[in-house]
């Protein structure tokens, strides 16, 4: 249980990490856009307006998914980290419909676009790579520390990497007497922030919903089935808490066991599940065959 209030704090520095980057970037895109009048631009420091108030979300999540168990929580606070994954997703959503419906007003004027300054397409370039350094450390830190919010925090990351290389190449490509591509290049921004957005939700509401993957299930089960003391596996379920995996076994033994070997098997059960699938909640009901 400490390796996992520990692992909630390491994510936090993926979260700071997130919100100090999408301050700086925001604010020189959206300086730099309207500066160079380029929708692509703004849309992008738009997004990265949506990416600061989604990782203080998912930073507010970590904070409470370490709060301990209490009377109205005794499972403790785990999902909190889930329903910022969530709220994030609202938000990012929200500001992608914004830049669809902007960029779309804007080819519908496109006599009136102008070619935007070169400036612009550099600093989205620059985003994009700043950007992709940053997705590969909440990545690897998501994957070490199993933590849901902090992996989505990272599909964003790559997300808005290659957001940034959209409006750089509709930046550029309107320097070459196609002004529209610089909104075009906006509306496809705006698709791939809502494209993120749900996919988010989608991780997010499968979990809260107590959702589980059904191939992981399977390895579960084998993983159970395989030890010669169990006889059957009747029934196994499994739900996400958090960055927490938490199954219900009911299995079948020899009815002649006594009840210190078949508590034994149970303990052989949860020592197996935490060393092939790091999971170290595990409650195990035995029934005679």
């Amino acid at each position: 249980m400490e390796e996992q209030y520990n692992n909630l704090k390491q994510g936090e520095r993926g979260a700071w990490l997130s919100i100090i980057v999408y301050i700086v970037l925001s604010a020189g895109k959206l300086a730099v856009g309207y500066w160079t009048s380029s929708e692509a631009l703004l849309a992008d420091g738009l997004n990265n307006t949506t990416d600061i108030m989604a990782s203080i979300a998912v930073l507010v999540g970590l904070r409470l998914s370490q709060k301990p168990p209490d009377l109205d929580h005794p499972y403790g606070h785990w999902r909190a980290e889930t329903v910022a994954s969530m709220i994030a997703s609202f938000i990012m959503m929200t500001v992608g419909l914004q830049v669809l419906y902007k960029a779309i007003r804007s080819l519908a004027n496109f006599q009136e676009i102008q070619a935007p300054d070169m400036t612009a397409m550099w600093v989205a370039l620059v985003s994009a790579g700043v950007m992709y350094g940053v997705y590969h450390y909440n990545r690897r830190l998501g994957e070490r520390i199993q933590s849901q919010a902090v992996t989505a925090a990272a599909q964003d990351n790559l997300s808005d990497a290659w957001v940034s290389i959209g409006a750089a190449v509709g930046i550029a490509g309107a320097q070459f007497g196609l002004p529209w591509l610089d909104p075009v290049a906006a509306f496809i921004v705006g698709l791939m922030i809502c494209r993120t957005a749900w996919g988010i939700f989608s991780v997010a509401s499968l979990s809260l919903t107590d959702g589980f993957d059904e191939a992981e299930l399977d390895r579960l089960r084998q993983t159970i089935e395989e030890m010669p003391e169990v006889k059957a596996l009747t029934d196994i379920k499994a739900r996400a808490h958090g960055n927490r995996v938490l199954v219900d076994v009911v299995i079948q033994v020899n009815p002649q066991l006594t009840v210190l070997e078949s508590h034994r098997i149970t303990e052989d059960i949860e020592e197996k599940m935490h060393r092939e699938h790091n999971i170290l909640n595990v409650h195990v009901h035995v029934e005679p065959l």
